[in-house]
């Protein structure tokens, strides 16, 4: 099992932190887990989701960060593919992958908000449609040849799409999933699984059971799980500046799906099955909720360890820390990253990528 880095680029009201400063933290936290062997750092992309996320260009940022890094791997998810025109993703993630030499992971997604679909002016019914044809799209786009093609949404005619990435025949391929039947799905066409952070562990597992047994691919199948991570000597410490900062991130991230979750949108009915949790949603999950639900792994390192053999135990392949969820300052983050790859990420070394 491997161990990557997640980031929403929160900006929570009250951190005593600027936009410049959360970026500047960001990028610094990077560099240093190159340094210390953490596989790959991965930047959400939303829009108009104040606080809790300021990730609205995260490909300016795996940019930034591609120059102050060797070998971390840097990935873009979840890129949502109905708001932006195929060939443009195809250019900047060709583009991206250069700038990293190679160091691009891609993953996709349909989003999940509405006011998003509203601005950029995007049917969100037609979402699925939309994510199919782009997806087609950038698997053509990876090859050496002009591109045709022939969709409902997108029509192509011999379009010569430069750059062209450098990873061959493609970087990873990832995709976001939440509703159950995304899984399937995803295994069929030999996409990896970014699954949380906030559907209940017992669901994802059942979930991750699916997507094993559908599995097409040649190589083993790929298996995210994004988790609220802090790791402290002091394991009491870790739980008392966990509890505050995962509530606030776990709320706020409540706030921004409940909208999907309450009006049951054409072409995400499936979510529907998360819609026993709306009402523990609006009474308002805290960190204990989070932590009963299987959402984060806190405490001292030993018992970070075992909260994450259940992962390891179950298929997971690649945990997606959000250290501090945004809500705790860098300082202590950086602690908790040299701790965690020290003490905690040896004991899964053993199990292969």
């Amino acid at each position: 099992m491997r161990f990557d880095l997640f980031y929403e680029l929160a900006v929570p009201a009250d951190c005593g932190r600027s936009e410049a400063e959360v970026y500047a933290d960001a990028l610094a936290e990077i560099e240093l887990a190159d340094r210390l062997g953490y596989r790959c750092a991965w930047l959400v992309e939303h829009h108009f989701m104040r606080g809790y996320s300021h990730s609205s260009k995260p490909e300016l940022v795996l940019a930034a960060a591609a120059q102050r890094t060797r070998n971390i791997r840097l990935g873009h998810a979840v890129i949502p593919l109905p708001l932006h025109h195929p060939v443009h993703v195809a250019e900047r993630l060709a583009t991206l992958d250069i700038l990293s030499c190679g160091r691009l992971e891609l993953g996709i997604g349909r989003g999940f908000s509405p006011r998003e679909y509203a601005v950029f002016g995007v049917p969100m019914e037609a979402s699925r449609e939309l994510a199919e044809e782009s997806l087609d799209i950038l698997r053509l786009s990876f090859s050496a040849h002009p591109v045709t093609y022939r969709g409902r949404h997108y029509r192509l005619d011999a379009l010569d799409i430069v750059p062209r990435a450098i990873q061959q025949p493609h970087p990873p391929l990832w995709t976001a999933a939440v509703s159950p039947g995304t899984y399937p799905w995803a295994a069929t066409r030999g996409l990896g699984v970014l699954s949380g952070p906030f559907k209940p562990w017992f669901m994802v597992k059942h979930d991750i059971g699916n997507f094993r047994a559908a599995w097409q691919g040649r190589e083993a199948p790929r298996i995210g799980m994004t988790l609220g991570v802090l790791c402290l000597k002091d394991g009491k410490h870790a739980r008392a500046l966990a509890q505050p900062a995962f509530t606030w991130f776990y709320r706020e991230l409540y706030k921004t799906t409940l909208p999907v979750l309450e009006q049951l949108y054409p072409s995400y009915e499936q979510i529907h099955e998360l819609g026993r949790f709306r009402q523990l949603m609006k009474l308002g999950i805290d960190f204990g909720l989070a932590d009963t639900f299987g959402l984060t792994v806190v405490g001292d390192p030993e018992g970070c360890v075992a909260k994450l053999q259940k992962y390891a135990a179950a298929g997971v392949t690649h945990v997606l820390c959000a250290f501090g969820a945004g809500a705790v300052e860098t300082s202590i983050v950086r602690e908790s990253m040299e701790l965690f790859a020290r003490e905690v990420m040896p004991a899964f070394d053993r199990i292969e990528d």
